[in-house]
């Protein structure tokens, strides 16, 4: 079943079946259906829809403000940490920076600097460093929010494949991560450079930022911007939202050499929630 869904990947036209999706889920009428499709979602996956700020699924007005819902003020409090998770999910791996590689699983490895899209002067901000991909179900909160506090330095899309971030394509698809389409953001924080890379994924119809609106998908090329220049600075508080998936992905963290550590109760698989500690300034 594995080699058969890993093949279905190959084979399918991976972006078209994502726009389907996209424009299915932004449907507004007829409201039965959408309804329907929201409350089946609901069953499929257990979503937990007392956490939100509207609990209520006929209230939303199509799938995608569903999937993308905000929750109640109180439904994911902020621990006291220098580092906090920045998603609800599961930490799909954590650890070294060795050599300018990144691990993804059962012995495959991907390079920082294809992961950055060939940015060498980027990459070799964070050799030696720390990285943690988290990974969000389609049962999770999709809303992505700042590790720490940082000033935004630049953005760069970077256009690729769409292959399903699960366990089961990591275990079987080369580089997965440095494939995908995707959205790195760079910023400055207390402890020096972070990037934070938001990582598309097969019927994902869209990645968006709280300062720019939606990234992915544009024109099939690598977008890069310098917010360096710009004359108001895109300033966010820790705990802050940053961006949001339409359906689920993957966010990868990146931090330098000698700035943090992970808290040790955090290891590969563990399940973890918007707002808890991840790590400490070394």
């Amino acid at each position: 079943m594995d080699k058969f869904f890993i093949l279905f990947q190959n084979i399918v036209p991976q972006h078209l079946l994502s726009r389907c999706t996209g424009f299915l889920a932004g449907l507004r009428h007829p409201e039965w259906l959408k309804n329907w499709l929201i409350k089946q979602f609901i069953r499929q996956y257990d979503v937990d829809m007392s956490q939100a700020a509207e609990p209520d699924y006929t209230r939303y007005d199509c799938f995608n403000d569903f999937f993308t819902r905000p929750l109640r003020d109180d439904a994911r409090p902020l621990d006291d940490a220098d580092i906090l998770c920045p998603a609800d999910g599961a930490i799909s791996q954590l650890g070294d920076i060795a050599n300018g590689l990144l691990f993804q699983a059962k012995g495959r490895f991907f390079a920082a600097e294809d992961l950055l899209g060939g940015d060498a002067v980027r990459a070799a901000q964070f050799q030696g460093g720390k990285f943690a991909t988290i990974y969000l179900s389609p049962k999770d909160y999709h809303r992505v929010h700042m590790p720490v506090a940082g000033r935004l330095t630049g953005t760069c899309y970077i256009p690729g494949q769409l292959f399903s971030v699960n366990g089961t394509t990591a275990e079987n698809v080369d580089r997965l991560f440095a494939r995908n389409e995707r959205l790195v953001c760079y910023f400055d924080t207390a402890s020096g450079p972070m990037a934070m890379v938001l990582v598309g994924a097969m019927v994902v119809a869209g990645i968006e930022t709280v300062w720019s609106g939606q990234v992915a998908p544009p024109p099939k090329k690598p977008v890069s911007v310098d917010y360096l220049t710009l004359p108001e600075p895109v300033e966010l508080a820790q705990g802050d939202e940053m961006g949001r998936f339409m359906l689920g992905s993957t966010v990868i963290l990146l931090f330098p050499e000698g700035a943090m550590d992970f808290d040790e109760r955090y290891l590969a698989g563990a399940s973890t929630v918007m707002g808890e500690r991840l790590g400490a300034y070394q």
